[in-house]
């Protein structure tokens, strides 16, 4: 499916973080980019809005140099490709992820751990991103789409999808699964999980209803409070909230030999807590940024075997309110804008 071409205007509107831990993102009028040696140039067709974006605009990830044009969960349609480009022509649809540089030639990159590498750039925080109308990324870096997707509902698959994967993958062949958190990524993560029999358990905040609702709706076996014990051991647990005194809680719960995942960029202080909970071989570990073979898997396997993304759609210009929709807990599911 490709996306119908349009010019480019010489300049675009986009929504901005302008100042360090502002809260807020401001519209800005800027010139429209050009696509440079290696890179394509998009026109946003849709992009997510995920919590990491509003960790950085509140100011819990360190600053970059502002003003910042947050998004990387773009879908897009090619406009231009420039030199030395392969594999991508104007007209196709493409997806940018929030890996969008890597240096290639240092231990993590050539052992297959490319989201641990210490040049990386990342979109929408490093890199141009995808609150605006047009955007420029490595072509290395972009991902081709499976056609049975809309422009809407894949953009939530580019991180939330991405990191819940990966999440997943580190849980291992855990049969029990606890979710904290059921939001952008939990949701997808309990559809995959379910394709592949396993038994999902869904923590949120004290009454979230609604939450709970889209928990057991998606196929969760059990869906409660947070500090409501799990009915069942779990063999692993996965934190998609970013609130460190959940990592205790989940050790409570999880079997010998259980994992906990905690899949966010940014987590409040673990408490302490006493080593007896960590004892008889469970571990806590953290998931880190995607590699290219992530986005690679969990696209071939939505294409294969479809997750329902469910979305809340903003335009634009209501960036901020689209932000403020996670920030207080009020969203169903992902956010996405559509310029």
């Amino acid at each position: 499916m490709r996306p119908i071409r349009r010019i480019p205007d010489a300049t675009m509107r986009v929504m901005a973080l302008q100042q360090p831990s502002a809260g807020v993102v401001v519209p800005l009028d800027v010139p429209t980019p050009v696509a440079g040696s290696g890179q394509l140039l998009i026109r946003v067709l849709a992009c997510g809005v995920c919590r990491t974006d509003l960790h950085m605009v509140d100011g819990d990830l360190p600053a970059r140099p502002l003003p910042i044009v947050p998004g990387h969960e773009i879908v897009g349609g090619v406009e231009a490709v420039g030199d030395e480009v392969g594999g991508f022509a104007p007209g196709d649809r493409v997806g940018v992820p929030w890996l969008g540089y890597t240096c290639g030639d240092c231990a993590y990159c050539r052992s297959g751990r490319e989201n641990l590498c210490r040049a990386a750039r990342f979109t929408g925080y490093d890199l141009p991103g995808g609150y605006a109308e047009w955007t420029v990324a490595d072509a290395r870096f972009c991902f081709r789409l499976p056609d049975r997707y809309d422009d809407v509902h894949l953009a939530p698959l580019l991180c939330a999808g991405l990191i819940g994967y990966r999440a997943l993958r580190l849980a291992g062949d855990a049969e029990r699964l606890g979710l904290y958190g059921f939001g952008a990524s939990a949701h997808i993560v309990a559809q995959l999980a379910r394709s592949e029999g396993r038994r999902v358990f869904a923590f949120t905040r004290e009454g979230d209803d609604e939450a709970q609702s889209l928990a057991r709706e998606l196929g969760a076996d059990w869906a409660g409070s947070s500090d409501t014990p799990a009915p069942d051991e779990l063999d692993a647990a996965i934190i998609f909230a970013p609130v460190g005194a959940l990592v205790p809680l989940a050790l409570r719960s999880v079997a010998r030999g259980g994992t906990v995942v905690c899949a966010g960029i940014h987590m409040s202080d673990i408490p302490s807590f006493p080593y007896e909970l960590l004892w008889q071989e469970r571990s806590i570990r953290s998931v880190a940024n995607l590699t290219r073979a992530d986005g690679t898997e969990l696209l071939e396997r939505v294409a294969q075997a479809p997750v329902r993304t469910v979305v809340e759609r903003f335009p634009l210009m209501a960036a901020e309110e689209a932000l403020d929709s996670i920030r207080s807990g009020r969203l169903r599911g992902a956010a996405v804008l559509t310029p």
